[in-house]
């Protein structure tokens, strides 16, 4: 099976040879566009991703570290008390939700759905977190680790967003370029066939 290697990068340098723009009398115009489409794609993403990269990684960090800081600044953790026993949970359940009560940083009351430990009582306080009219966030507020997390997984999907997206835009090419020489191949055919099967 040694063999399968060097096939496989024998036909991508036949492929790549097809591309490539020369002096062949039989290679059309479409088929020189087709390369220099080819040619400014992959240009395109060798520039294009670096610089993408970096811009994402900048807003994410930067997006990221403004909620946080708002969402630290604004958001309170404040008890709840249980309306009802919460029930029992359900197959590897760690939390159900209950009805309960809670007063609001601003001292409106407010009242909905909370997660409990299964089986807390009702008239038990449990901690949730919420913004400044007082709604459940439903998480904590975000910290800088989770932001640096999210702008590093930005930096991360960046290049395969470029790449995919300048992919679709080479099939894309392919695709039209394919069917105008496929057009010109019928054209000549139209010529030529006259006289190849006159000669027959």
């Amino acid at each position: 099976m040694s063999w399968w290697p060097a096939a496989a990068f024998a036909r991508a340098a036949r492929s790549v040879r097809g591309l490539w723009p020369d002096r062949n009398p039989l290679r059309r115009a479409v088929d020189r566009v087709e390369a220099m489409v080819a040619g400014g794609l992959v240009v395109a993403f060798l520039v294009g991703a670096p610089l993408a990269t970096v811009a994402a990684g900048h807003v994410a960090y930067d997006v990221g570290s403004r909620a946080a800081h708002a969402q630290q600044a604004t958001w309170r953790q404040v008890p709840a008390v249980l309306a009802a026993t919460a029930p029992a949970a359900g197959f590897r359940q760690d939390q159900v939700s209950v009805q309960a009560s809670w007063t609001a940083p601003d001292g409106t009351r407010h009242v909905g759905a909370v997660l409990a430990p299964p089986g807390t009582s009702a008239g038990r306080a449990v901690m949730v977190w919420v913004d400044v009219a007082g709604r459940l966030t439903g998480h904590p507020p975000l910290q800088l680790a989770q932001v640096r997390s999210q702008a590093a997984l930005a930096t991360m999907l960046t290049p395969l967003a470029v790449g995919f997206i300048l992919l679709c835009a080479g099939l894309l090419a392919h695709a039209v370029l394919g069917r105008r020489r496929r057009a010109a191949w019928d054209a000549d055919w139209q010529v030529t066939e006259p006289h190849w099967t006159k000669g027959r």
